[in-house]
């Protein structure tokens, strides 16, 4: 283990009885580590009798209640607020790490200039794989898409199904923003892009870390392979970004996505194409109209959020911090037009 590293907590924020069986493989995965983690926390998000469940049935692990709005960033902020570790990992309930995960995030924090790591999330189909779902898009489904590294180097914002964080992260710039992520089943996100800018802006000088080897399998329901579910998300995608653009900035907040809109979706439209007319593949003709379809579908939500954004701009404050649930030191105010996602 790094020096300075002394406990690891990993924590797993669920929010349904849907994903019981999912959420105790999740928690199986993390005990069956080569490198074991100081605590496992498991938050539940304003679910009183999925709370119930768990105290009955995973007596060994620590158990929290989004005190926060209900939702993915306030869930995950509830479980920082009594996490005792050092590094802050998170796994979502419905992916399984690989034995060797926590070991080989941990090892990336040895350069003390690295804020965080995250690593590869693989889609683990529960139906078939959807053949007309460009590789390009898979984000769309909570995995690692193509436009990722393939190896180990410094990246933006990991994947939130598979990320770690120092502490100290979250004590100096506060948590994940309740105004943006995840909310039930409503597919919106951001919240991590959101975190990773800001921390680079306070540390311009400390990165964080793709490590290509520690990766995790993100279990996807067949409801999130159909075409309604890809543009909805498409559409959220774009909602969200806008917001991101709004706390810290357009240029930051998209310097990923331009070269994955010049660079990586055209190619996948060219290899979409050239595998329908070369190889028989008529389901490419599927992927690079999906591509086009997506990056339309992303846009118009994008600039749905910031026509609405800018609009209530004049009747609320968008205050720089982040509120934590419980006091905690790193509390602050926070406001914001939430309306759009709520």
């Amino acid at each position: 283990m790094p020096q300075g590293i002394q406990d690891i907590s990993v924590i797993i924020c669920a929010y349904t009885e849907e994903r019981w069986n999912d959420l105790v493989a999740a928690v199986e995965s993390v005990k069956q580590q080569k490198l074991q983690a100081t605590e496992i926390i498991v938050v539940i998000d304003h679910n009183p009798d999925l709370l119930k469940q768990v105290q009955d049935y995973l007596p060994h692990v620590t158990i929290v209640e989004n005190t926060g709005v209900r939702g993915l960033s306030d869930a995950r902020n509830s479980g920082i607020a009594v996490a005792k570790g050092h590094i802050v990992v998170f796994l979502d309930d419905d992916a399984i790490a690989t034995p060797n995960w926590l070991m080989l995030l941990i090892e990336a924090f040895s350069d003390p200039q690295i804020l965080g790591v995250g690593g590869p999330v693989k889609p683990l189909w529960l139906d078939s794989a959807p053949t007309w779902l460009p590789e390009e898009f898979h984000w769309v489904v909570g995995c690692t898409y193509r436009g990722i590294p393939q190896t180990t180097q410094e990246i933006r914002n990991p994947i939130g199904a598979n990320m770690s964080f120092r502490r100290e992260v979250f004590d100096t710039i506060g948590g994940f923003r309740g105004e943006i992520g995840r909310v039930g089943t409503q597919p919106l996100g951001c919240e991590e892009t959101e975190l990773c800018i800001r921390a680079r802006q306070y540390w311009p000088q400390r990165s964080f870390l793709y490590q290509s080897e520690a990766s995790v399998f993100h279990r996807v329901a067949g409801n999130r392979t159909c075409w309604s579910y890809f543009c909805s998300r498409c559409y959220s995608e774009g909602i969200s970004k806008a917001f991101v653009s709004q706390y810290v900035g357009i240029k930051d907040s998209l310097a990923s996505e331009r070269s994955y809109t010049f660079q990586t979706l055209p190619q996948g439209v060219v290899h979409g194409l050239i595998d329908a007319l070369f190889h028989r593949d008529l389901s490419g003709f599927a992927r690079a109209g999906a591509i086009i379809i997506g990056l339309i579908v992303t846009t118009i939500g994008y600039l749905t959020g910031s026509i609405f954004l800018h609009a209530s701009k004049s009747k609320r404050s968008i205050a720089p911090e982040v509120v934590f649930p419980h006091g905690t030191e790193a509390s602050q105010s926070l406001t914001a037009p939430t309306g759009i996602l709520r």
